[in-house]
């Protein structure tokens, strides 16, 4: 293990915390999340006008509540990129026991908070809290120090291997009760690629990756309202689906169609006009692409491929450096963020079965904005470490 990812036994964790450190701050990884961040802005707006009109009597309400997140989401990262990586590392079991705690709370009547048929919320008054997003940090955190501190025993033994599967299947089960079918998927698909990236053995890794697969089409067609929704994905323009279960899809793809190349004009939607249902939400980003066309798109879908690089090149570069929590850290925050937005893309577009997943910086939604700021935290502190390691040589 690099000492650069130990704790001295004698020295307290919060003696770590210096909060009149010199940060070394990618400029370019911060100004494309601002970038992309003041464009989802523009975008909620945009697509809830009306919405806010007809349901609080203001045009502007979501618009101020998605600034006010983003100010909350602003402070968030700030304060993680002041905090060590070693203390994250030392505390991500008790990140995890949170994680799992808090999604037990939410299944709780009285506790957990009912919307349009799913338990993902807790009501605090002045906004709802979904545990499900803060789960998928807690998690990579817990496995960015597993590899780190078992990184033999996950590449030579199974029982190194199978022990995170045992965490990640209690915290699927949870967000299947919820149910939470979006978060489930994008937390499989990056614990199995960190695994990969951690060197567990090809075959251990072909046969999860099978067993996962497998698991996930029998509960596709566990529910008679997912299987709705894969018909619906299949066929979105036949009579039975068309104003049924591929109706958002359809929607969806109208917008895409109006937008053309450069599209119709900021805030001249048509189908933000309660033909696609709460556009400011999971389908904010056909609302993008019918005002700005192909044009504003490629340039949201640009942002996200940068963001992604950017921390895919960090664990690399952590990686070569034997810093490996601050590595699997780094991977971690860059393949959540990616992923989400790859299924968010990919279902506004009809690529892929229509899920509820938001976009992040861009989708309404205090906890996924809050979130997202914190991954983006971690990739920034990730940067400072590495920096602050090079002028020490």
């Amino acid at each position: 293990m690099s000492s650069a990812t130990r704790i001295s036994s004698n020295v307290p964790v919060w003696q770590k915390l210096d909060l009149k450190q010199t940060l070394k701050i990618d400029s370019s990884l911060m100004w494309a999340t601002i970038v992309l961040s003041v464009l989802g802005w523009l975008m909620v707006t945009s697509a809830s006008m009306d919405w806010s009109e007809r349901h609080y009597g203001n045009s502007l309400h979501i618009s101020i509540r998605h600034g006010i997140y983003l100010c909350v989401g602003l402070l968030a990262a700030m304060v993680m990129v002041r905090i060590p990586l070693q203390w994250l590392r030392s505390l991500s079991a008790v990140f995890i026991v949170i994680a799992l705690f808090s999604l037990i709370l939410v299944l709780i009547p009285g506790i957990g908070r009912e919307v349009n048929g799913s338990m993902r919320w807790i009501s605090l008054g002045f906004m709802n809290v979904q545990p499900s997003e803060f789960a998928k940090i807690a998690t990579v955190l817990y496995m960015a120090s597993y590899l780190d501190r078992r990184r033999e025993e996950v590449q030579s033994k199974w029982s190194g291997f199978m022990k995170p599967l045992f965490v990640l299947s209690l915290l699927s089960i949870l967000l299947l009760l919820e149910p939470d079918f979006g978060a489930v998927v994008v937390l499989m698909l990056t614990t199995l690629a960190l695994l990969f990236l951690g060197g567990v053995k090809a075959g251990q890794f072909i046969l999860t990756a099978v067993v996962v697969l497998g698991a996930s089409v029998l509960i596709l067609l566990s529910q008679p309202y997912r299987l709705k929704r894969l018909t619906g994905y299949w066929e979105p323009w036949s009579s039975e689906n068309v104003f049924g279960s591929g109706y958002q899809l359809t929607q969806s793809l109208i917008a895409f169609g109006r937008g053309e190349f450069s599209g119709v004009g900021l805030g001249n939607s048509i189908q933000k006009l309660f033909y696609l249902p709460e556009a400011h939400t999971d389908f904010v980003f056909a609302i993008w692409s019918e005002e700005t066309g192909i044009l504003g798109a490629g340039i949201i879908v640009a942002l996200f491929v940068y963001i992604f690089i950017k921390g895919m090149n960090l664990g690399k570069k952590a990686l070569e450096k034997e810093q490996y929590f601050a590595a699997y850290v780094a991977y971690g925050m860059a393949m959540l963020i990616g992923f989400q937005a790859f299924i968010n893309l990919g279902v506004n577009m009809g690529l892929l079965p229509t899920k509820g997943i938001t976009l992040p910086f861009v989708s309404f939604g205090g906890s996924s904005l809050l979130a997202c700021s914190i991954a983006i935290g971690l990739l920034l502190r990730v940067h400072h470490e590495m920096e602050a390691g090079d002028e020490k040589k």
